[in-house]
Protein backbone atom coordinates (compact mmCIF):
# COMPACT_ATOMS: atom_id res chain seq x y z
CA UNK A 1 0.00 0.00 0.00
CA UNK A 2 1.37 3.37 -1.01
CA UNK A 3 1.74 6.01 1.69
CA UNK A 4 -0.07 9.26 1.06
CA UNK A 5 1.87 12.47 0.66
CA UNK A 6 1.73 15.14 3.37
CA UNK A 7 1.82 17.78 0.65
CA UNK A 8 -1.56 19.52 0.37
CA UNK A 9 -3.58 18.75 -2.73
CA UNK A 10 -3.63 21.44 -5.40
CA UNK A 11 -6.79 23.49 -5.74
CA UNK A 12 -9.47 21.76 -7.79
CA UNK A 13 -9.45 22.55 -11.47
CA UNK A 14 -12.29 24.66 -12.77
CA UNK A 15 -14.06 21.69 -14.32
CA UNK A 16 -14.10 19.99 -10.91
CA UNK A 17 -15.61 22.99 -9.15
CA UNK A 18 -18.99 22.95 -10.83
CA UNK A 19 -20.92 26.06 -11.91
CA UNK A 20 -21.44 27.42 -8.39
CA UNK A 21 -17.76 26.99 -7.53
CA UNK A 22 -16.66 28.63 -10.77
CA UNK A 23 -18.99 31.57 -10.10
CA UNK A 24 -17.65 31.91 -6.54
CA UNK A 25 -14.05 31.76 -7.78
CA UNK A 26 -14.76 34.35 -10.48
CA UNK A 27 -16.36 36.71 -7.94
CA UNK A 28 -13.55 36.14 -5.45
CA UNK A 29 -10.95 36.78 -8.14
CA UNK A 30 -12.58 40.07 -9.11
CA UNK A 31 -12.90 41.10 -5.47
CA UNK A 32 -9.20 40.33 -4.89
CA UNK A 33 -8.23 42.16 -8.07
CA UNK A 34 -10.22 45.23 -6.97
CA UNK A 35 -8.61 45.08 -3.53
CA UNK A 36 -5.19 44.89 -5.16
CA UNK A 37 -5.97 48.01 -7.23
CA UNK A 38 -7.03 49.84 -4.06
CA UNK A 39 -3.73 48.90 -2.41
CA UNK A 40 -1.78 50.09 -5.46
CA UNK A 41 -3.65 53.40 -5.34
CA UNK A 42 -2.92 53.68 -1.61
CA UNK A 43 0.80 53.07 -2.20
CA UNK A 44 0.89 55.70 -4.95
CA UNK A 45 -0.98 58.17 -2.73
CA UNK A 46 1.45 57.49 0.12
CA UNK A 47 4.47 58.05 -2.14
CA UNK A 48 3.00 61.32 -3.43
CA UNK A 49 2.21 62.40 0.12
CA UNK A 50 5.67 61.53 1.48
CA UNK A 51 7.47 63.20 -1.42
CA UNK A 52 5.17 66.20 -1.15
CA UNK A 53 5.75 66.43 2.59
CA UNK A 54 9.56 66.17 2.34
CA UNK A 55 10.20 68.27 -0.77
CA UNK A 56 7.39 70.80 -0.86
CA UNK A 57 5.93 70.75 2.66
CA UNK A 58 2.61 69.77 1.01
CA UNK A 59 1.40 66.26 1.90
CA UNK A 60 -1.85 64.80 0.59
CA UNK A 61 -4.50 66.09 3.02
CA UNK A 62 -6.02 63.23 5.02
CA UNK A 63 -3.62 60.64 3.66
CA UNK A 64 -3.60 58.65 6.89
CA UNK A 65 -7.41 58.72 7.05
CA UNK A 66 -7.69 57.47 3.48
CA UNK A 67 -5.11 54.78 4.17
CA UNK A 68 -6.99 53.55 7.25
CA UNK A 69 -10.43 53.61 5.63
CA UNK A 70 -9.42 52.02 2.34
CA UNK A 71 -6.96 49.43 3.66
CA UNK A 72 -9.64 47.98 5.92
CA UNK A 73 -12.07 47.08 3.15
CA UNK A 74 -9.33 46.26 0.62
CA UNK A 75 -7.89 43.67 3.00
CA UNK A 76 -11.26 41.96 3.32
CA UNK A 77 -11.44 41.44 -0.46
CA UNK A 78 -8.72 38.75 -0.39
CA UNK A 79 -10.20 36.34 2.17
CA UNK A 80 -12.62 34.42 -0.08
CA UNK A 81 -10.09 33.96 -2.87
CA UNK A 82 -7.51 32.74 -0.40
CA UNK A 83 -9.91 30.18 1.04
CA UNK A 84 -11.09 28.93 -2.36
CA UNK A 85 -7.47 28.44 -3.48
CA UNK A 86 -6.55 26.55 -0.29
CA UNK A 87 -4.30 29.43 0.72
CA UNK A 88 -5.27 29.33 4.38
CA UNK A 89 -2.64 28.74 7.01
CA UNK A 90 -2.85 25.12 8.12
CA UNK A 91 -0.82 23.21 10.65
CA UNK A 92 -0.06 20.06 8.68
CA UNK A 93 2.20 18.77 11.42
CA UNK A 94 -0.78 17.19 13.18
CA UNK A 95 -2.46 15.85 10.08
CA UNK A 96 0.54 14.62 8.06
CA UNK A 97 0.07 10.99 9.12
CA UNK A 98 -3.73 10.96 8.88
CA UNK A 99 -5.64 9.26 6.13
CA UNK A 100 -7.02 11.45 3.36
CA UNK A 101 -10.59 10.82 4.56
CA UNK A 102 -9.74 12.15 8.04
CA UNK A 103 -8.02 15.20 6.54
CA UNK A 104 -11.10 15.73 4.38
CA UNK A 105 -13.30 15.75 7.49
CA UNK A 106 -10.98 18.23 9.24
CA UNK A 107 -10.81 20.47 6.16
CA UNK A 108 -14.59 20.40 5.87
CA UNK A 109 -15.03 21.30 9.54
CA UNK A 110 -12.47 24.10 9.10
CA UNK A 111 -14.33 25.41 6.06
CA UNK A 112 -17.61 25.24 7.95
CA UNK A 113 -16.01 27.37 10.67
CA UNK A 114 -14.76 29.81 8.02
CA UNK A 115 -18.31 30.03 6.63
CA UNK A 116 -19.74 30.66 10.08
CA UNK A 117 -17.06 33.26 10.84
CA UNK A 118 -17.73 35.01 7.51
CA UNK A 119 -21.44 35.08 8.35
CA UNK A 120 -20.76 36.51 11.80
CA UNK A 121 -18.36 39.12 10.42
CA UNK A 122 -20.79 40.18 7.69
CA UNK A 123 -23.64 40.51 10.17
CA UNK A 124 -21.70 42.44 12.82
CA UNK A 125 -19.89 44.64 10.28
CA UNK A 126 -23.20 45.57 8.69
CA UNK A 127 -24.70 46.30 12.11
CA UNK A 128 -21.67 48.44 12.98
CA UNK A 129 -21.91 50.35 9.69
CA UNK A 130 -25.59 51.07 10.32
CA UNK A 131 -24.76 52.27 13.83
CA UNK A 132 -21.97 54.53 12.54
CA UNK A 133 -24.26 55.96 9.87
CA UNK A 134 -26.95 56.73 12.44
CA UNK A 135 -24.34 58.40 14.67
CA UNK A 136 -23.08 60.45 11.72
CA UNK A 137 -19.42 59.76 12.53
CA UNK A 138 -16.94 61.22 10.07
CA UNK A 139 -13.17 61.24 9.74
CA UNK A 140 -11.34 64.14 11.40
CA UNK A 141 -9.69 65.91 8.46
CA UNK A 142 -11.64 65.02 5.32
CA UNK A 143 -14.93 64.48 7.14
CA UNK A 144 -15.60 61.30 5.17
CA UNK A 145 -18.41 59.11 6.52
CA UNK A 146 -16.72 56.30 8.47
CA UNK A 147 -19.68 53.95 7.98
CA UNK A 148 -19.01 53.77 4.25
CA UNK A 149 -15.63 52.04 4.64
CA UNK A 150 -17.16 49.59 7.06
CA UNK A 151 -20.14 48.90 4.79
CA UNK A 152 -17.76 48.18 1.90
CA UNK A 153 -16.36 45.22 3.87
CA UNK A 154 -19.74 43.48 4.13
CA UNK A 155 -19.86 42.02 0.58
CA UNK A 156 -16.36 40.57 1.05
CA UNK A 157 -17.41 38.89 4.30
CA UNK A 158 -20.56 37.53 2.64
CA UNK A 159 -18.38 36.12 -0.15
CA UNK A 160 -16.06 34.62 2.48
CA UNK A 161 -19.05 32.94 4.15
CA UNK A 162 -20.23 31.51 0.82
CA UNK A 163 -16.70 30.30 0.03
CA UNK A 164 -16.43 28.60 3.42
CA UNK A 165 -19.78 26.83 3.08
CA UNK A 166 -18.95 25.83 -0.48
CA UNK A 167 -15.55 24.41 0.51
CA UNK A 168 -17.24 22.50 3.34
CA UNK A 169 -19.86 20.95 1.07
CA UNK A 170 -18.07 20.58 -2.28
CA UNK A 171 -15.52 17.84 -1.44
CA UNK A 172 -18.32 15.56 -0.26
CA UNK A 173 -20.26 15.92 -3.51
CA UNK A 174 -17.11 15.11 -5.49
CA UNK A 175 -16.47 12.12 -3.24
CA UNK A 176 -19.99 10.77 -3.90
CA UNK A 177 -19.45 11.11 -7.65
CA UNK A 178 -16.30 8.97 -7.41
CA UNK A 179 -18.12 6.14 -5.61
Amino acid sequence: MQEESAVPAPPPADEKRGPYGRLLLTLATWFAFAGGLVFIALVLMSVVSIVGRKLFNAPVPGDVELLQLCAAFASATFFAYCHLMHGDVKVDFFTANMTSSRRLVLDSVGSLLVGLLGTLLAWRTAAGAISLKEAGETSAILELPVWLAQALMVPSFVLLALAGFYMCWHPWTRREMKS
